[in-house]
Formats: C-alpha cells, structure tokens, sequence
C-alpha cells in the first residue's frame, strides 16, 4: 500500500496564515458590511516600478519573435545577464567577493529556504531563531529531522531565543549547531544585526564547521548605512554561508516570482567519513533537475531594477512603505506600546501582553484590522504581535486611528 510521510503528522495543525486567513473569512462571511484593513501577511500592495513593467513588455515581445525568443536559461540557474547585474550591485558594490556564477536566480526565497535543507543530513542539529519565520521550522519537521512538538517547540531542534533583553538578535549558542537559519533585517521582530554580531555568527560557524542560512529578503528597507546588507560583508563568510534574496518586497513581485540564492565555490559540507563535498556544485544538480527557471520576461524585469531609473523607483517605493511603517511605530509608542523594527524594516514589532491571538481578535472583531499574532512564530512570540507597512498610506492611516481608539491608556 502506498503509506504518506508520517512527519507531517508532527506539524501543527494549521500553517499560521492558513489560520489567520481562516478567521478573517469567517469574519467578513458575518460582516459583510464591514471592510477590512488587512495589515498581516507580508504582500505588497504598490504597483511594479514603471522600469519593470516596461522591460516585462519589451520581454513578452521578444518572445514573439523568432529572432528574439529565449527558451530555457542556462538550465534554470538564471540569463547571464541577470546574473552578472546582481553580483556587481548587490555585492561588488558593497565590497562583497561574489561571483555571477554562485547565483542562482528562482522563483522565490520562500521555496529557496525550504528546498536547501534536501542537501544535508537528517541527523545534524539545527538552530533556528524564536521568533521565527515558520517556514525554517516546518520544512525540517517534513524532513524528520525533529521529535514531537512539545509546549510549542520541536524536540531536537535549538531555538535561539530573541527577546527585549538582547533586542530580538540572537547570541550565539553555547551548544553545537551545524546548520542555523538567521534573518535579518528580521521577519518577524524587524530587528537588524549589526557587523559584529553578524561578524561573532560567521566566527562560530568557523569553529564548529557550522553553515548559516542567512535570509536578507528585506535588504531593500536597510537605510542605517553601518548595517550591513549582506552577510557576505563579513570575512570569512564565504566559507560558511548560503544568502537567500528576493525581489519580491524589493520591487513588488510577489506576484510575478523572481529571487536568488548565492552559494559560493569555497563553501563545502561533509559526508560521514569527513571528506569535504561543494555545496555549490550539490545545489546546481539539485536546481538543475528539479526546476527548470523563472521566465525570460520576468527575468528582464528583475534585471531593470538596476537601471538608473530602477534603482530610483525601488527607493521610492520602498521609502513608500517606511513611511508606513513610521506612522505605525509612532502611534503604537503614543499609546505606550514598546516596538521594534519600522525603521529599517516594513515589520513592526509590538509588545502587547497577554494573548497574541486574543488581540488578533479584538482588532479583527472590534476594529477590522488585521495583524499577526506572534505566537504563531514560536513561544517568545507570546505578548507580541506583528504588523506590516504593506498597504497604501491612507489604509495605514485609518488603521492606526481604529486601533488607537480601543488601545488608548
């Protein structure tokens, strides 16, 4: 008989926005006179930058013309010259030693995170941060590579505590870990790291033959120009680190798909024996034969981002959002709420008692507005939740005037 794979079992039994999603559509099934501002899931909301739309349309042409059309990209690893304008603006740019050819062009960060843990062991410790983006967690439960799910954590993994005390940035573990997920800026506290926390992480994966997973998928909403912005600004990072990058809240395309993953030649894992194998070659086999690329005219405009013009537009979106994030910091810190991230993150973070999914509720029923409720991100999650700036400014706006009227002290 054909038999499933019992690690699901061990899941929880909704996957957070799965459950968030759940109980708005019971809510607007009720109230269907009531909008609903939604400030939640992590989707953009502002349309592409004009220099993409454009390149999109120069690329849907030239897939109508014999002379011009593309098939297939290099196997699926990403057009040369998407490739090459990544590694010299993302990385030459800020110092970073990275080649076009350790870049891996996908369909998004999200499936990058996931799919990377096929490469390793089953028995090897992994670390992960609390709060943490769910996804670093689950996809290892689906590998079976943790016991049962007790008091709200998984047996055998290390949960990396972020709380007020070290400001939602984790120090390093006294125990062995050999494979650790890190975000920043993060997702969901919006905490940023600074070049010597970043630089203590790149020393411990160096010591216990570790390898970091670092997500930078909001790189985009950096503008503290001593934070660094890739982890590969760090020496020595190359030995011990896989980068995650996405041009989804850089550029809006969530719904058109296009990211990266950088894994550099130097970077090496081992078998049983001790025997070194390249991660960068495992993982261009693994891309090779199980994805086949993102399309050429979205290719073409990702690549537009970094136009002049491109470059332009993003910031100003980007900045769009900040502002947003701004005006939902300040009048949480009004109300007497303490916050973090909305500086140089679209996440703000907020401490406030309690029940997390017993204030989801409230602002839902009460307010119609939507936030995360953190303890759907692990147990230091508990008392906090998250909101997001993506939405227009006068969504925000209304929003924050809702809240305020249920949250004054």
């Amino acid at each position: 008989m054909i038999r499933i794979n019992e690690n699901y079992q061990k899941l929880a039994a909704s996957y957070l926005f799965s459950e968030i999603g759940r109980r708005i559509s019971a809510f607007a099934a009720a109230n269907p006179d009531k909008p609903i501002i939604r400030m939640g899931i992590g989707d953009v909301t502002e349309p592409l930058p004009p220099a993409c739309i454009k390149a999109f349309h120069e690329g849907v042409d030239e897939m109508a013309n014999r002379a011009t059309f593309k098939g297939y990209d290099n196997n699926g690893v990403g057009y040369d010259f998407l490739r090459k304008l990544i590694a010299e603006n993302d990385f030459a740019a800020r110092g970073a030693n990275i080649s076009a050819d350790e870049i891996f062009v996908s369909d998004g960060s999200k499936c990058d995170t996931g799919n990377i843990q096929e490469l390793f062991a089953n028995d090897i410790t992994i670390a992960v941060p609390d709060p943490v983006y769910t996804v670093y967690v689950d996809t290892n439960v689906m590998a079976g590579r943790t016991g049962a799910n007790e008091n709200g954590r998984y047996d055998g993994l290390v949960y990396l505590e972020a709380n007020e005390a070290n400001g939602f940035v984790p120090a390093v573990p006294a125990q062995k870990a050999d494979l650790i997920y890190l975000c920043f800026p993060n997702n969901p506290t919006g905490a940023t790291a600074s070049r010597e926390q970043l630089t203590a992480w790149v020393e411990y994966a160096h010591a216990n033959k570790a390898l970091i997973l670092f997500d930078a998928a909001y790189v985009a909403f950096i503008r503290d120009p001593k934070i660094p912005q890739s982890i590969f600004e760090i020496e020595g990072a190359r030995e011990v680190a896989i980068e995650f990058r996405s041009f989804s809240k850089t550029a809006g395309f969530t719904g058109t798909r296009c990211a990266y993953t950088v894994i550099p030649k130097d970077l090496v894992a081992y078998d049983k024996s001790g025997k070194a194998h390249s991660l960068h070659a495992m993982w261009n086999r693994r891309h090779t034969t199980k994805f086949n690329g993102v399309s050429y005219p979205v290719q073409k405009a990702a690549a537009a981002v970094y136009s002049a013009e491109g470059q332009t537009q993003v910031r100003e979106i980007t900045d769009y959002y900040l502002r947003n994030a701004a005006h939902v910091r300040k009048v949480f810190t009004e109300l007497g709420y303490a916050c973090t991230g909305g500086d140089n993150s679209p996440y703000i973070w907020v401490k406030v008692g309690g029940d997390s999914w017993d204030f989801f509720d409230r602002l839902l029923n009460e307010q119609q507005v939507v936030c995360t409720p953190g303890a759907g991100f692990g147990r230091c999650g508990q008392g906090y939740v998250r909101l997001s700036a993506f939405n227009s400014y006068e969504n925000v706006v209304t929003a924050m005037e809702r809240i305020s009227k249920i949250l004054k002290k």
